[in-house]
């Protein structure tokens, strides 16, 4: 087990960064509180209809219905050894941690260690995270071909995207095609391929003082590849099946609020959102902050009538995927964490309590020996 791995069982306050916290909790501020600026009109509020907020209230259900399809998939993998109570806070920190830490950490090392607190097994909860980033390579690998094709019929890419942020989306999806294509080859068929090919890469001169961390936790890989292809491919189906309900629910949350304010076109919309959301995962920012803000008024602004709404609906979708996971994440590790004290106060007594009886026990096992030394 790696250094690393250890310390991610042991706490997770060093996973946690307090200046990305504030980072991303102030950039998305500024950038939405910046949409709201310059969108704002006085009259504008004149505009909305009270008959299409419930929008909002189906945007809320489905954000539930997309960390219930998440919660299930990871029960499913860990072969039900989870509670449900216990997957959904495995993937609210996940979430948490994903929404404040920039897109090349993730939240896949808190999620390892929410895993490790459910009573799962490092190796296992490791194998877990792999699967699961597997699985959404698989869904990517479904759904670019399809935006692809569609964008032939539909502005999928905005025009205000000019032709630096068009070949930008070409871009994110080859590369989102090109890794999912070597993760599904290396895990699926030859993972030795993959380790040849990470080992050559952390060669380099820049990459090679991590080589030997690296080639431990690409033993593990290999092994946890070995496991998942023994499994049905009836497992693999079902698994997917939940990671790609997920996915939809995320991806049509934009298009959800957006229909809470005004009729727009169903179809370029959803087309729309799932580009956006794809788009998303390339955010160098702790969260996405301030770029995903920027992404939803380039891809969905102009399918607005009024102005005003576009700033509202930014805010709204933010408070439903981000702020309310921010409060909920922070209830959830403080929970890990007042269970942890807990825990090690009580192991503490124990061994306190063990170390006293020895020593109590031959003052104890005679009482009239005792008498007489006294």
């Amino acid at each position: 087990m790696s250094k690393q791995k250890k310390h991610i069982v042991q706490s997770p306050r060093d996973l946690i960064s307090n200046k990305y916290l504030f980072l991303s909790i102030s950039l998305s501020v500024v950038a939405t509180g910046i949409v709201l600026y310059l969108t704002y009109t006085p009259e504008g509020f004149e505009h909305v209809r009270l008959k299409r907020m419930p929008g909002l209230v189906i945007a809320s259900v489905v954000m539930f219905l997309k960390i219930w399809f998440t919660a299930a998939k990871i029960r499913y993998l860990a072969e039900k050894r989870i509670s449900w109570a216990g997957s959904f806070r495995i993937v609210l920190s996940w979430d948490f941690a994903s929404a404040i830490t920039p897109s090349t950490i993730g939240g896949a090392p808190l999620g390892i260690y929410a895993m490790t607190r459910e009573h799962i097994p490092l190796g296992q909860a490791s194998a877990i995270t792999f699967y699961t980033i597997l699985l959404d390579q698989i869904f990517y690998l479904m759904v670019i071909p399809i935006l692809i094709i569609a964008g032939l019929y539909l502005e999928i890419i905005p025009e205000a995207f000019g032709v630096f942020g068009k070949s930008a989306m070409a871009f994110v999806y080859l590369s989102l095609l090109g890794y999912g294509f070597v993760l599904a080859y290396g895990v699926l068929i030859n993972p030795f391929y993959l380790k040849r090919m990470v080992q050559a890469l952390f060669r380099l001169p820049v990459l090679r003082k991590h080589a030997d961390t690296i080639e431990r936790e690409l033993d593990n890989l290999v092994g946890t590849s070995e496991t998942l292809r023994r499994k049905p491919f009836s497992f693999l189906a079902k698994a997917y099946g939940l990671a790609a309900l997920a996915w939809m629910a995320r991806a049509s949350l934009p298009a959800i609020v957006v229909l809470s304010f005004l009729p727009a076109d169903e179809v370029l919309l959803f087309f729309r959102s799932f580009a956006m959301s794809l788009a998303t995962l390339f955010m160098p920012t702790p969260g996405g902050s301030g770029g995903v803000e920027a992404l939803f008024v380039i891809f969905l602004g102009p399918l607005f009538d009024r102005e005003i709404f576009i700033g509202i609906a930014t805010f709204m979708w933010r408070f439903i995927t981000f702020y309310t996971i921010i409060g909920i994440g922070i209830m959830v590790l403080s929970w890990y964490l007042n269970n942890s004290v807990v825990k090690s106060f009580r192991d503490s007594t124990e061994k306190s309590d063990e170390s006293k009886t020895p020593d109590a026990a031959p003052l104890n096992s005679n009482p009239q020996k005792q008498g007489e030394e006294f």
